[in-house]
């Protein structure tokens, strides 16, 4: 059965239903909250399906205040919150498993952004940047806010929105590089011929991980987790054909036809460095546009990093 309704338009929908009438309520809270639906879950990237809806799937949404606001009206919102109704245009209450508490409701805006990336704030500097990973940026920054009155979360959105500084992408960019050449062009001929089978799998699938994440980078997007990594693919402008020639890597077994697939699909990225401007090589060997790459990296900083740091 096919869902008729997906999450993110669901949890719209019920917000303008019930939760607008809900915070009317509270006249005080006036300009001081947000609402939406965004973080874990594959509703928030508008991924969920008709496996998905088993669990965390249902009529809800978030409403975001800060500190100070949600210590003192956060329970009594909570209270309303939870009096609303289950069942909504068919669809019957969510289904929350325990690991799922705490995605939908009356969230403290700092203690969501924090416990998604470590920090409540957008990053001021390049190695804050730096720390932070794709797929907590993407659940960060995926489904919609509906309202915000305060501003401020849509504010931390923003600055997410606006992606890694280009110091920083390239440097991500290089360390995938690296990890790919390591991984693919070099590691899993060698493990093959040796009849490690086993190694050789594992770096097969380092680069399939390490090519869809600079896939991603090329694409100045934040690539989600592993779930949906492969899925969202089909949605990028660039090089998105990867997506179906690592989905060749499970229809082949032999180690040759396997390597030609790495060496093609590194030759699309050697394509797209030189028409992003990071590399002017032709080189399929992608270890050899390191250095090349990197000097295109302003700060010093991280420029000297190793160049799988990243």
């Amino acid at each position: 059965m096919v869902i008729r309704v997906k999450g993110l338009e669901l949890s719209r929908k019920y917000y303008e239903a019930y939760g607008k009438e809900m915070l009317a309520q509270f006249p005080q809270l006036e300009g001081q909250y947000a609402a939406g639906l965004v973080g874990r879950g594959s509703e928030c990237f508008g991924f969920d399906d008709e496996i998905s809806r088993d669990h965390d799937y249902g009529p809800s949404f978030c409403i975001w205040l800060q500190k100070e606001v949600y210590e003192q009206y956060g329970e009594k919102l909570t209270e309303a919150y939870e009096k609303l109704p289950a069942e909504f245009l068919g669809v019957p209450g969510r289904v929350m498993e325990e690991t799922g508490r705490g995605r939908v409701g009356v969230l403290c805006l700092e203690d969501f952004y924090y416990g998604l990336l470590g920090i409540d704030h957008v990053p001021e500097t390049n190695p804050e940047w730096l720390r932070l990973q794709d797929e907590h940026l993407a659940t960060a920054t995926n489904g919609a806010v509906f309202e915000d009155r305060a501003g401020c979360f849509s504010k931390i959105r923003k600055g997410l929105l606006a992606y890694y500084p280009e110091d920083v992408r390239i440097k991500k960019i290089a360390a995938r590089m690296a990890g790919m050449s390591r991984a693919g062009q070099y590691n899993y001929e060698r493990a093959m011929r040796r009849g490690e089978r086993v190694a050789a799998e594992l770096f097969l699938h380092e680069f399939i991980r390490e090519s869809m994440r600079l896939v991603y980078l090329l694409n100045r997007r934040y690539a989600p987790f592993d779930k949906w990594i492969h899925r969202g693919m089909k949605e990028l402008p660039v090089c998105s054909e990867i997506g179906d020639m690592i989905a060749l890597f499970y229809q082949v077994n032999r180690m040759e036809e396997r390597v030609m697939i790495i060496e093609a699909i590194c030759n699309i990225m050697v394509q797209e460095l030189n028409v992003q401007g990071l590399s002017d090589l032709e080189d399929n060997f992608l270890q050899n546009h390191l250095h090349t790459v990197t000097e295109k990296i302003t700060d010093e900083t991280l420029r000297k990093m190793q160049f799988l740091e990243g």
